[in-house]
This record gives structure tokens, C-alpha cells and sequence, in this order.
């Protein structure tokens, strides 16, 4: 096994959206995590799964930070920020909102010490589809990228902080009835190499989520090996199973289930999509939790560590047998399973606590005054 790097095990809040902030640190520190990434979605938005809003995020001040910061220490764990939503496509009034809510984030985690307390903020770049459906849709999409983005980043950058794009490609975030589920633009490692050639800036860099490209027939540890290292920051523990079904054989395993006319198809005995995201044949799961997935963990954590990764592991729980049950016991079982599956794997040999995380510091008071909140046309 290759030398453990002590790399932290944090949860993703979205499990956990009907609780506040008090009782999902308490979850937190049940399960055996060191840190969590606050889900900080617009109260306002549109997306209806899988979202959270644990951090009051209107009025932020500097004060709402050290308070913040005292109450993370006093529990020891750190965290992160992130919302996901289309910053490039969807309704024009909808977008502005998702960048002004981003650039909100940016300024909250700035307050909360940027990139000195790792404090790092996720998102999405979403996909324009009038741009897309033209030829060279895909460039267009890119232009479009670096127009909304290239300010965006450069803000953060000037706040020491980090933004960071997540590859899941939203593959049901659009009806079924729609050919294409291609939705966001860092999808594929190609979009996120040339995402950083258009913006150069170190202030921008990836969650990396495996599961996703699990189901897209791609190795993950291939994609380990071919990204720049330095961009990458976070790692989302999620997996996937691939199923073995008939619509997988009479759809293929490269493109997306299409919809049909519900009469054709049963005539025709084939499957069509159940809902939106019935589109790929694969079933989501947690590693190590009611049974074994498609993926290779030991030879993907292997490699990251070769690769001298130093970043966070992140517990995104989708799991259909967790997180969709609705049960919090369920829900905290998948939890406590993927710490326990990765320590060995991360974590050093302690005689008296087994594999265990050593905590490293406290969150520092790194910015102590307020800056104003910016929206992005004041930026543009």
C-alpha cells in the first residue's frame, strides 16, 4: 500500500437538508468525518433536488465569519461552500441570479479565511443549449464560459479563494424528450483542460467526482493520471453500479435513453426513460454500502496518492439505499460505512484508535472587515 497522506473525509450537507447547522455538525462528528462541504443554495432557486442552504448567506458580515469559524474550531472540522447551479444557460434572468449568487459565496468564504483555511467554493458552469444546438455549439459554450467566468475568477483570485467546477454532466437536469444530456460544460476532462487554457488563473480548479464517468464507460484512474494534479482539490466519494438490463442493450452504453412515442415503444418492446434522469442504466451507491459498484477504489486512491494528492475526500451521498430512503439511520449507516472503507486506504495505524485522521489545525481569523457584496455587472 503506498504512503498514507492524511487526506481529510468531509460530507457533503445535502444529505442533510432538513437540519440546521448545529445538528448537522453533530451528524458530522457522529459519523467520524472531519470537515463539511455546506451546501449554500439560493433560497430562491429552481433546482428541486438534491439542495441545501446551511449557512445564512444574505447579510454575511465579518462578524457572522468569526462566529462561524469559533463554532467549527469548537467542534474540529472545516469546511467548504458550494451551490450548483447553470451559470451559462437557462433562462437570462435565472443565470444573472446563479452569478450573483456565486460571487456572494466567494465573498463569504473570503470572510471565512479563502484559501488560507482551504476554504474553497463549488459549483457548476452549466450549458447554454441556444449556443449549443448551432455548429460549433461546443466552442460557443467555451466563449460563453470564459465571457461569464473570466471576472468571476478573477474576483476570487484578488480574495485568495478558489473556485471549483464539479464534472457531473446533470445528464437529467433537462426533460427526457431532449436528445442530448450534456449539460454542463466540465463534463469531460478534454472541457476542463481547455477551461484553464482560457483562463489561466491558479484560482479556479475541480471536484472530481469518479461515479460520473463510471457510467460514461471512462476510467477514472486514466483521468487521474491525465489531469493537471495541482487543479485538483476535492474528491467526491460517490460511486456507481452499472446494471445489465435490456434497455442497456437496446439503447448502448454510449448515448442516453430517448423517448419515444409510449405506444411505439411497448409495441416494439424496447424501454424508454421513467423519468428525467432514467437515462444511462447505472444505479448510484456509496463505496463498500450494500454491495460491490463498477469502480476500482484501492487502484484509484493509489494513484492519487502517487500523484501526491493532498486535497479533500468528500462524502456525496445520492445512494438509493441511503440518502433516498429518507431514514437517518440509513442515511448516517452510509455515512459511517465510506469512512470506514477509506481509512485504511488514507489514514495511518494508531495503536489505540486504529485508522484514524489526525487533525492538523484550527480555522484562523484571517480577514477580520467587511467588503462590500458585487454583483456581476459591477464586475463586468
Amino acid at each position: 500500500m503506498n504512503r498514507k497522506l492524511n487526506n481529510p473525509i468531509w460530507v457533503m450537507s445535502s444529505a442533510f437538508d432538513k437540519l440546521d447547522l448545529p445538528e448537522l455538525i453533530d451528524k458530522t462528528k457522529e459519523v467520524g468525518a472531519s470537515g463539511i462541504d455546506l451546501c449554500v443554495f439560493r433560497k430562491d432557486g429552481t433546482r428541486q433536488d438534491h439542495t441545501a442552504t446551511h449557512l445564512n448567506y444574505e447579510g454575511f458580515t465579518a462578524e457572522d465569519a468569526k462566529r462561524t469559524i469559533e463554532v467549527f474550531n469548537e467542534a474540529a472540522l472545516h469546511l467548504s461552500l458550494g451551490a450548483f447551479e447553470n451559470m451559462i444557460g437557462g433562462e437570462e434572468g435565472e443565470r444573472v441570479k446563479n452569478q450573483n449568487h456565486l460571487l456572494k459565496l466567494i465573498r463569504i468564504a473570503h470572510l471565512l479565511g479563502g484559501d488560507a483555511n482551504n476554504v474553497k467554493v463549488g459549483t457548476f458552469v452549466g450549458y447554454n443549449h441556444d449556443l449549443g444546438n448551432q455548429i460549433d455549439g461546443f466552442q460557443k459554450n467555451l466563449d460563453e464560459y470564459k465571457r461569464v467566468f473570466a471576472p468571476i475568477i478573477k474576483y476570487a483570485e484578488d480574495l485568495g479563494v478558489t473556485v471549483l467546477y464539479e464534472n457531473c454532466p446533470m445528464e437529467g437536469w433537462r426533460s427526457s424528450r431532449y436528445s442530448s444530456t450534456y449539460n454542463n460544460l466540465p463534463a469531460v476532462l478534454a472541457a476542463r483542460k481547455l477551461m484553464y487554457e482560457m483562463i489561466p488563473s491558479k484560482a479556479h480548479g475541480e471536484i472530481y467526482d469518479p461515479s460520473h464517468d463510471v457510467w460514461q464507460n471512462t476510467d477514472p484512474v486514466s483521468v487521474i493520471n491525465a489531469m493537471d494534479i495541482e487543479r485538483l482539490h476535492r474528491i467526491h466519494i460517490k460511486t456507481t453500479r452499472n446494471l445489465s438490463t435490456q434497455a442497456r442493450t437496446d439503447w448502448g452504453g454510449m448515448y442516453p435513453m430517448q423517448h419515444v412515442d409510449a405506444d411505439l415503444a411497448k409495441a416494439a418492446n424496447i424501454a424508454i426513460p421513467a423519468h428525467d434522469w432514467d437515462r444511462h442504466h447505472y444505479e448510484a451507491m456509496l463505496p463498500g454500502f450494500g454491495g460491490s459498484d463498477s469502480m476500482d477504489w484501492r487502484a484509484f486512491v493509489d494513484t492519487l496518492q502517487n500523484r501526491a494528492f493532498t486535497g479533500v475526500f468528500e462524502i456525496e451521498n445520492e445512494a438509493k439505499n441511503s440518502k433516498d430512503t429518507g431514514v437517518m439511520s440509513a442515511i448516517l449507516q452510509g455515512f459511517s460505512t465510506c469512512v470506514n472503507f477509506f481509512a485504511p486506504m488514507l489514514w495511518e495505524l494508531d495503536e489505540k484508535s486504529g485508522y484514524s485522521y489526525k487533525y492538523e489545525r484550527d480555522l484562523q481569523i484571517v480577514h477580520g472587515k467587511d467588503i462590500p457584496v458585487v454583483t456581476i455587472d459591477q464586475l463586468s
